[in-house]
């Protein structure tokens, strides 16, 4: 299994916890407790628990970046719905990460054409998959990115609520029909 860079104790047992009981969950007296001692050890090994939550999110993003690469690296589909099916698979085999990741608010949320860039370190590999796959130019391929990481997220969270269950055929069927109805309005100009 893979745990990102978690390399201590107490940083594998923060991420199991989050994992299992949500970053809500984790506190020094929690972690402690994991940890089957005092909180004295976490401190050892962070300053505070805000260092705690930090490497936790780093180690949240790196199990996330593993789904995306495999995603990008699919022989048999595209590259771009590859990566739309790999965030739907982390949101199903990882739901309190994917909370961690992307059902949290920030105060300073930044405009939608910012938005995947700040929590996409992929950004780069999945415009081009998006570009060489489709023939768009640049300012259309992140117009479809967007279109498209909208919709998968809104499956993704409807997943994760526990509000709907979809199997694999039908959410990559799903990404396929509103890709395909995307792409046509690109190719008449009607976006």
């Amino acid at each position: 299994m893979l745990y990102g860079n978690v390399h201590t104790a107490p940083s594998y047992a923060a991420l199991t916890l989050v994992r299992e009981q949500g970053i809500g969950a984790l506190t020094a007296r929690t972690l402690g407790e994991r940890l089957n001692s005092s909180a004295r050890p976490i401190f050892t090994v962070f300053q505070n628990m805000e260092a705690v939550r930090h490497a936790t999110v780093d180690a949240a993003k790196s199990i996330y970046a593993a789904y995306v690469r495999q995603g990008l690296q699919q022989r048999d589909m595209p590259a771009f719905k590859g990566v739309g099916m790999a965030y739907l698979h982390f949101a199903e085999e990882e739901p309190e990460l994917f909370r961690l990741l992307f059902m949290t608010g920030w105060q300073d949320a930044p405009p939608m054409g910012q938005i995947l860039p700040q929590i996409e370190e992929h950004y780069p590999q999945i415009l081009a998959s998006i570009i060489e796959g489709y023939g768009l130019s640049h300012v259309d391929a992140e117009g479809l990115y967007r279109h498209l990481w909208i919709y998968t997220h809104g499956i993704a969270v409807l997943c994760v609520t526990g509000l709907c269950h979809f199997s694999h055929a039908e959410m990559g069927q799903m990404l396929t029909q509103v890709c395909r109805a995307i792409l046509q309005d690109y190719q008449e100009g009607t976006i």
